[in-house]
């Protein structure tokens, strides 16, 4: 329709809108405000995310790269370490090293001193072990000598203690055989079953003490008279007494009780000199003395006389000298062939002439 057509045409009245139009363009306008406010919430939460998944990209790469840092100190260092651990391996093998040529080095001089050692050992006996070995020889004779003259078991036995010392000290071990036999033989007089020396001397030393308490032996003269003597009689009789024939006889062979005491005494006397003199001969003499003084002239009824006979029988069975053990002398025998072994060993032999040349 043309322009014209539309001139000519009566205009028809629009029809009235309906009161909700003006509601729809104010809905339109808040739906695109919320739209546009959605729209820039979007945009910042969009913007937001992705800023603060950049941060996490730098944190991360910043914390890779602190690792990083961290891996490559501790490489530094383990290298660092390393190097310092083959300078001390260098050091260690170096030290090794001197170590060996020195225990070589000791290797060698104790070769050597074996060698020495050797060779001392075929030499002959130093002044120092000469002198020990005849201080061992003496002390081991005078022991045996000792026993054999005095029968002195303990002193003896003294003598091989020091012998044995003396030998201790001796640098060659060939006479550490000798020890072992004068141990045997210390052993062996230390088994002998000898009287004790001090033992017996008090026992005779308390029957001297005693003596003076041994009551006289009862005998005719001190009965008394039949009544038939006058008053004069018995009382010069207290000081005077005649006896003719057998009865005279009798008397004068009678000690008093006082010089019986000082026989008795002189008796123990003799007994305890050959106790110490070890003299068993004149012990067992002396002994069977005193107890035939003591049966003779004291009363034998006495307590006192009972105890000292008995005290007598049990000192009249010591043995003051038991016989010598059989091994008596073989550790001296033993030393002194050892000592010749070595002489002969040691002799320097004669050199044996060269050929003469011009000789046929």
């Amino acid at each position: 329709m043309s322009e014209t057509d539309a001139q000519l045409i009566p205009a028809t009245p629009e029809p009235a809108l309906p009161p909700a139009a003006p509601r729809r363009h104010v809905l339109a306008w808040l739906v695109a405000i919320v739209l546009v406010i959605l729209s820039a919430a979007a945009y910042f939460a969009a913007r937001s995310w992705l800023s603060a998944r950049q941060q996490a990209a730098e944190d991360g790469q910043q914390q890779l790269a602190t690792r990083v840092e961290a891996v490559a100190r501790g490489a530094e260092q383990a290298r660092r370490d390393a190097e310092s651990l083959r300078s001390r391996l260098d050091d260690e093998t170096k030290v090794n090293q001197s170590l060996r040529e020195q225990l070589l080095a000791l290797g060698e001089r104790a070769r050597l001193v074996e060698d020495a050692l050797a060779n001392l050992a075929d030499k002959r006996l130093s002044g120092h072990d000469a002198l020990l070995l005849n201080e061992a020889e003496m002390l081991l004779a005078l022991a045996a000598e000792r026993y054999t003259l005095f029968h002195d078991s303990a002193a003896a036995i003294d003598a091989y203690h020091l012998a044995d010392t003396a030998l201790t000290a001796v640098d060659d071990a060939a006479f550490s055989t000798v020890r072992q036999s004068i141990t045997a033989e210390a052993e062996a007089f230390g088994r002998l079953q000898g009287a004790d020396t001090a033992t017996t001397l008090a026992a005779l030393a308390a029957l001297r003490t005693d003596s003076a308490k041994l009551p006289g032996a009862p005998h005719e003269l001190d009965t008394p008279g039949d009544g038939t003597e006058s008053r004069w009689s018995r009382w010069f009789g207290q000081f005077v007494r005649v006896r003719h024939g057998a009865d005279a006889a009798a008397l004068s062979q009678r000690h008093e009780t006082g010089l019986a005491r000082q026989l008795f005494t002189l008796d123990l006397r003799d007994a305890e000199a050959a106790l110490l003199a070890r003299d068993e001969t004149r012990y067992r003499a002396a002994i069977a003395d005193a107890q035939a003084l003591l049966g003779s002239d004291f009363d034998p009824a006495a307590e006192a006389v009972k105890s000292a006979r008995a005290s007598l029988a049990n000192l009249a069975n010591a043995a003051l000298a038991p016989p010598a053990p059989a091994i008596l002398g073989s550790a001296l025998k033993e030393l002194r062939n050892l000592r010749a072994t070595h002489a002969l060993r040691q002799t320097p032999r004669a050199p044996v002439p060269a050929p003469d040349a011009a000789s046929p």
